[in-house]
């Protein structure tokens, strides 16, 4: 089945970074791409049908102009590049999307936010992740160059990972190069030894793909000792899976937030 990057941009620069790394990607695993935009003009109360029609209309071709021109700048001409603009209904769009005859991977980027959005405002990029039915990609916004030498796999002992997508994903991974690392936080004096065993049976399973690691981590603060996992480098990339402990767990819940959506600098991907 053929491979497809979609790709969800604002026109912002960190957009272009975000169209870059995909591009890269995509060369690699000759992936067709497409970049979704979605407008969501700002009408008075009291517009009238034809005119927000035709404002709409308005919109829709200057966002299509500009996606175009992303094409010619940033995508190669080896590949095969579509532009769609939706209104509104973005998470709808994408779980119908997803259920085309591709093989999909969803691309958002990151953006710095502000401490009253990182505390009282639901994060669009969360909104994205928990509500779309695809492996997504999340990439720091000053990130722009694929690479994938190292692959850091969160483990959870309460919800197995979903060995499914996980290979679905390393369809996407040249595995020439590329160490693979499951690790597991674990809480101070938690018994490790049944997820020790996990993460063994892990390493061997992936062990004929990738040159496979497992590690544990003991720390009750996960959101300064992640370091010990991953360096915040660009040649990173940390994979997680909805309904781990990494996105549930309140003494995780800071680690998620703050440090992968809002600061992270290590190209994220969750699993549904």
């Amino acid at each position: 089945m053929k491979k497809r990057f979609i790709v969800l941009v604002d026109f912002s620069k960190s957009s272009h970074h975000l169209v870059k790394y995909a591009n890269e990607w995509a060369l690699q695993e000759k992936a067709e791409i497409l970049l979704l935009h979605e407008i969501n003009p700002l009408l008075p109360m009291l517009t009238d049908l034809e005119s927000k029609s035709s404002i709409l209309q308005e919109e829709n071709a200057a966002a299509l102009v500009e996606l175009s021109n992303m094409v010619d700048q940033f995508i190669s001409p080896f590949l095969t590049a579509k532009t769609q603009v939706i209104e509104n209904n973005l998470t709808q769009t994408l779980n119908e999307l997803v259920l085309e005859p591709f093989e999909n991977l969803i691309f958002i980027g990151l953006k710095e936010s502000s401490l009253f959005e990182k505390y009282f405002i639901k994060n669009r990029s969360l909104q994205i992740i928990e509500n779309t039915k695809n492996t997504v990609i999340a990439i720091p916004q000053e990130i722009k160059t694929y690479a994938h030498d190292q692959i850091f796999v969160a483990v959870s002992d309460k919800h197995p990972l979903n060995l499914v997508e996980l290979h679905n994903f390393f369809k996407f991974i040249d595995i020439q190069n590329s160490v693979v690392t499951f690790f597991y936080l674990a809480k101070p004096n938690e018994e490790t030894a049944a997820i020790e065993r996990y993460l063994q049976d892990l390493k061997g399973l992936f062990s004929e793909q990738f040159n496979t690691h497992y590690a544990i981590y003991e720390t009750n603060h996960p959101h300064k000792n992640i370091k010990k996992v991953i360096n915040n480098t660009i040649d990173e990339i940390l994979v997680v899976q909805k309904g781990s402990r990494l996105l549930t767990d309140q003494l995780f819940r800071k680690f998620l937030i703050n440090e992968l959506v809002h600061e992270g600098a290590t190209p994220l991907v969750i699993l549904p």
